[in-house]
C-alpha cells in the first residue's frame, strides 16, 4: 500500500511520491523482539498509572530514524519526546510507539504502534500495527481501510441490542470513573457486553473490522486514536467526540461506530458526563 505527499500549486498535498508502512513494521519487529525477551524490559513511571518502557524509547527510535531518513523535513509528534519540529510543519507524523504498555509491561499480547500523517490539520494516513497477530490495519483518505490488504467494512448495526462496546478507563484522571460507570450502567440495559483491551488504536480498528460495534473513552490523546480515527471512517464508520463534535484530537473523548450505533451510544452517555466535559 502506497501514499504519496507533494506540493502542488495552491498549497495542497495530492498523492504522487511512494510512502510504504516500513516505519510501523520495523517499531514492531522491536517490540516482538523485546516481548520475548521480559527480563531486559526497564520500566519508568512518568506519572500516575502511566508508565514507559525502554522499548517504547526504541520503538520510537526505529520510527523517526525511518522518517527523517526519506522526509528529513516533516514534522514528528511522538508520545515519548513530544514534537520534533521540522522545516515542514504542514506535514505532521503523529506517533504513538506502543500503545498499551501496561499490556506490554504485564506480559499480555495487546498492543499496537500507531502512525498518522496530516496534513494542513486533515489526517490522510493511518497505520495501526499489532506485532503480536502481524496485522497492519491500513487507511488512505478517500481510497478506504484496510486489514492486510483486506477491505474493511463497520458492521452496520441498527440499533444497540446484542451490541459489544468496547471502551477504556479513564485511570491517569480517576475523579471520571464515576462517570464512566454511570454511562455504562445506562449502555448495558441495551448492549450485551463491553470489552476494556487497553489498546485505543486497536480498539479503534475493530470497530473497523467488526469485531466490536462501538468504542467510547476519555481519557485518550491524539498519537492515541489520529490513525485509528482514519481507519473507522474510511471503513464506513463515523468518529465523534461525546458532545457530537469533531474536536476528540484536542478534547480527549471520542466515540466512534456505523452511524446508527454512534446516535445511539451518544444518547445514553451524554445525560451522565459531568459538566465540564458538556
Amino acid at each position: 500500500m502506497t501514499l504519496i505527499c507533494s506540493l502542488k500549486s495552491g498549497g495542497i498535498y495530492e498523492p504522487n511520491v511512494k510512502y510504504r508502512y516500513s516505519a510501523a513494521r520495523k517499531a514492531g519487529n522491536v517490540i516482538a523482539k523485546n516481548y520475548e525477551r521480559r527480563d531486559d524490559i526497564i520500566t519508568m513511571e512518568k506519572g500516575k498509572n502511566d508508565y514507559v518502557t525502554n522499548v517504547d524509547k526504541a520503538s520510537e527510535a526505529a520510527i523517526i530514524e525511518v522518517i527523517k531518513k526519506s522526509y528529513p523535513d516533516h514534522t514528528i509528534i511522538t508520545e515519548e519526546s513530544g514534537a520534533l519540529e521540522g522545516s515542514d510543519n504542514d506535514v505532521q507524523w503523529v506517533i504513538d510507539p506502543l500503545d498499551g504498555t501496561t499490556n506490554f509491561v504485564k506480559g499480555l499480547p495487546h498492543f499496537s504502534v500507531s502512525i498518522a500523517i496530516r496534513v494542513k490539520g486533515r489526517t490522510e494516513v493511518g497505520v495501526v500495527y499489532d506485532p503480536i497477530r502481524n496485522e497492519l490495519f491500513t487507511a488512505v483518505r478517500g481510497e478506504g481501510a484496510k486489514l492486510n490488504e483486506v477491505r474493511l467494512r463497520v458492521e452496520n448495526k441498527r440499533d444497540l441490542t446484542g451490541a459489544v462496546l468496547a471502551t477504556g478507563f479513564p485511570f491517569k484522571q480517576t475523579k471520571y470513573m464515576p462517570m464512566q460507570f454511570r454511562m455504562m450502567e445506562s449502555l448495558i440495559q441495551d448492549v450485551a457486553d463491553f470489552r476494556r483491551a487497553g489498546s485505543a488504536a486497536l480498539d479503534l480498528c475493530y470497530v473497523a473490522a467488526g469485531r466490536v460495534d462501538g468504542y467510547f473513552e476519555y481519557g485518550i490523546k491524539a498519537w492515541d486514536v489520529a490513525a485509528g480515527d482514519l481507519i473507522v471512517r474510511e471503513a464506513g464508520g463515523i468518529v465523534t467526540d461525546y458532545n457530537a463534535g469533531h474536536s476528540y484530537l484536542k478534547v480527549g473523548h471520542i466515540v466512534a461506530g456505523a452511524p446508527r450505533v454512534l446516535k445511539e451510544i451518544l444518547s445514553k452517555i451524554q445525560p451522565c458526563l459531568v459538566d465540564d466535559l458538556k
